[in-house]
């Protein structure tokens, strides 16, 4: 079918080119206007325990998205302050929307203790939208900068979270940017002219305009974050280029192989090895991100639903825009070992891969020790991992929201951190909930605890003050020994920290099913494109090994502040609480990219091979590597380059995943496929095609679907056009 569908995009290679530039155009157009139809999702799902108490804490006490002002710089009761600062707060009470405002101007606000600042809190109207609140907070934000003070900082969770999506989406975009200029320059060397080094980021860009285009469809229909947005840039530019690169060197392979060969024929059995790959891998990636919908979290759902539409249209465009691309301008594709003015020199030598690939055979059990002990070693950081919620803190330094935060943690400590809220289905006067107060407030951890009034008089609702930050570990640790107590009544517990515990939790009761549903078709599809049990079991602990070690520089770098300098960024001890899901699935994902493209070459040299004892099976082994090592190495140079450019973002959680993505794709290519996979497998021999039945593969010579292979010469496995052809492996 494979075979099929390649000569009929020959023939029909203008219809196909058409097609995908209207899709093209048509995500240009539309698809650039989803960020006005992304909106804020939650993290937590409605029926968890915390958002349960919000929702009845909300219906007790409606209130209105709030906003808060600090006033500083200079005494407070300097006489132009305190007439400037009277006549702004009636102002700000005269904008439609504003329901109430609390300062220290008119109505007994805090002043710090220094008297060079106070606090302002304005409340807004309840029956307000998200996009009318944000309208009457630019108004009330104005009005407020024309106090009379040398500094006037306004934050708030709802300006926040406009910050958070507008770093967001810049940072999307000159991270893109970046990684498409030195992409190009990087795929016109190595591909050896312009118009060829450009083909994989056409596809990529077309993949992506589509990926959009489709997204602000689904915007229409159920909640998409500005995240999705990102992860869509992410995945569709890597993934695009990494199927560009394998169709378009399995093409100049076969044309080396075959010069006499009809461009129908060549891309037949270009789309019918390469393509299988592509359409392995895309499967791959696909069943990895379900297991983000499989954790029920709204936020991490979001950003699976834009990755499943990239991954689709990019695996699409790898088996037809790709091959159309290339048989248009296969003229211009050079062959590997010809010098063009973009390549001035070529190398007939083996890759890197297939070097170090050879190393590891000779020393198979040395370098598979070695390679999993620094594996190991590297994700013992992930022993100490802490979670943490990004809040206005995680902006970058000098945002006015962050800002505004850390002065009101500084000047006011008053207010102490963001509370854990108790909700108790008994009133205050009941001995025992006086009791559960008392043994809360006794506890070490806790600084204060203090009843609410004005709530319906058989519930008590009270406020306790940790130490800490608002999502600490100390504040965590209230919400479990609460929710722990044998009491006769209901409780509840509200706030930051409680928010937090539930989804630990509720990722820790559903990771068995994430991994499952992440797992099992992975190795399914494995199983099916090498014909073994054994090759797709080693694969996963594989894997496995390289996601923790990532994983683990992940915490050195950004929980204990590794490096964080350098990288432009100041660690709070913690790491995003969304941060290692995403990550799991990304790079699950991507490990498998790599892993199909390298085994479908290794199984295809299997399948050809002339014997079934050791011998045969490290020949292979080495045979598959030379031929996909190049492609491989490019490949991983140029997602690591998507990676880097995100890398670069201003939001600490970007920089995460950027970061996170570049290490795990650089250990991925070097001592994983380079060392740790051919060592292991020439550890197993022959019993790495073990089928059950006694079949260890399908039988001698022949392709998939139907085109016939031919027996690999020595001169084929070191220095082929496969090996030379991608660059400098």
């Amino acid at each position: 079918m494979l075979a099929h569908l390649g000569r009929v995009t020959v023939r029909l290679r203008a219809l196909v080119l058409a097609l995908w530039v209207t899709l093209a155009l048509l995500g240009a157009v539309i698809g650039g206007g989803v960020f006005d139809r992304t909106t804020a999702v939650d993290s937590l799902p409605a029926g968890a325990p915390a958002a349960q108490a919000q929702a009845l804490l909300d219906e007790l006490d409606p209130q209105g998205q709030t906003l808060t002002a600090v006033v500083g710089g200079v005494d407070f009761f300097t006489p132009s302050l305190l007439e400037s600062g009277y006549r702004v707060m009636q102002e700000v009470r005269e904008i439609p929307g504003v329901l109430e405002v609390t300062d220290a101007f008119t109505s007994g606000g805090l002043i710090s203790d220094d008297g060079l600042s106070s606090l302002v809190v304005v409340e807004l109207d309840l029956d307000l939208t998200d996009e009318q609140a944000l309208e009457v907070g630019d108004r009330v934000v104005a009005v407020l900068q024309t106090i009379d003070a040398p500094e006037v900082v306004v934050g708030g969770e709802l300006m926040a979270e406009r910050t958070f999506a507008d770093i967001a989406t810049a940072d999307a975009v000159v991270g893109e940017s970046v990684a498409l200029v030195v992409l190009c320059v990087v795929l016109v060397l190595v591909l050896g002219g312009l118009r060829a080094g450009l083909l994989p980021v056409a596809a990529a860009l077309a993949s992506i305009a589509a990926s959009l285009l489709a997204l602000s469809a689904l915007a229409g229909v159920v909640p998409v974050s500005e995240f999705a947005v990102n992860v869509v840039t992410l995945l569709g530019l890597g993934l695009a280029v990494d199927y560009s690169l394998l169709v378009v060197v399995r093409f100049r392979e076969e044309r080396d192989r075959s010069p006499g060969a009809t461009l129908e024929e060549l891309m037949a059995r270009t789309v019918s090895t390469a393509g299988r790959a592509v359409l392995v891998s895309g499967l791959a990636v696909a069943s990895a991100l379900t297991g983000l919908l499989v954790l029920a979290d709204p936020l991490l759902a979001s950003m699976a639903l834009g990755g499943l539409l990239v991954v689709g249209l990019t695996t699409v465009a790898g088996i037809t825009l790709v091959p159309a691309l290339v048989a248009v301008l296969h003229a211009s594709i050079p062959a590997p070992r010809t010098r063009t003015w973009a390549r001035r020199r070529t190398r007939t030598g083996a890759g890197l891969l297939a070097r170090s690939a050879s190393f590891a055979q000779r020393r198979p059990v040395a370098v598979t020790l070695g390679s999993a002990a620094v594996l190991l070693l590297l994700s013992a950081p992930l022993a100490s991992l802490t979670l943490g919620s990004s809040d206005a803190r995680s902006l970058p330094p000098g945002t006015q929201e962050r800002v505004a935060q850390e002065k009101v943690e500084q000047d006011f400590d008053v207010l102490g951190v963001q509370p854990v809220t108790l909700l108790l289905g008994a009133p205050v006067e009941d001995p025992q909930v006086r009791s559960l107060l008392d043994a809360v407030y006794g506890l070490p951890v806790v600084e204060d605890v203090q009843h609410l009034e004005d709530f319906p008089a058989d519930v008590t609702v009270a406020e306790v003050t940790p130490d800490g930050t608002a999502t600490g570990e100390e504040a965590q640790s209230v919400v479990r020994y609460v929710r722990g107590l044998d009491v006769p009544f209901s409780v509840q517990v509200a706030g930051p920290a409680a928010e937090l515990v539930d989804a630990t939790q509720q990722s820790r009761d559903r990771l068995p099913w994430a991994f499952a549903a992440v797992v099992l078709p992975a190795m399914l599809l494995l199983g099916w494109l090498t014909r073994s049990v054994v090759v797709p079991l080693k694969a996963l602990v594989l894997n496995l090994l390289a996601l923790t070690a990532s994983l683990g520089v992940l915490v050195a770098v950004f929980q204990w502040g590794w490096g964080a300098r350098f990288l432009g960024f100041e660690p709070t001890g913690t790491i995003d609480a969304t941060s290692p899901a995403l990550l799991f699935v990304f790079l699950f994902g991507l490990s498998m990219d790599y892993e199909v493209f390298l085994l479908a070459r290794i199984s295809e040299e299997w399948r050809r091979r002339t014997g079934d004892d050791r011998r045969a099976n490290d020949r292979a082994v080495l045979a598959g590597v030379v031929a996909s090592g190049p492609v491989i190495t490019v490949a991983a140079v140029s997602i690591g380059i998507v990676f880097a450019g995100f890398a670069l973002g201003d939001l600490v959680a970007m920089k995460e995943i950027g970061v996170g993505m570049a290490v795990a794709v650089l250990l991925d290519v070097t001592i994983v496929r380079g060392l740790l996979l051919p060592a292991s497998m020439s550890l197993m021999g022959r019993w790495n095609w073990w089928f059950p039945g006694g079949r260890r593969g399908p039988g001698r010579g022949v392709e998939p679907d139907g085109v016939r292979g031919e027996e690999p010469s020595p001169r084929t496995l070191v220095g082929s056009g496969a090996s030379a052809g991608a660059g400098r492996g």
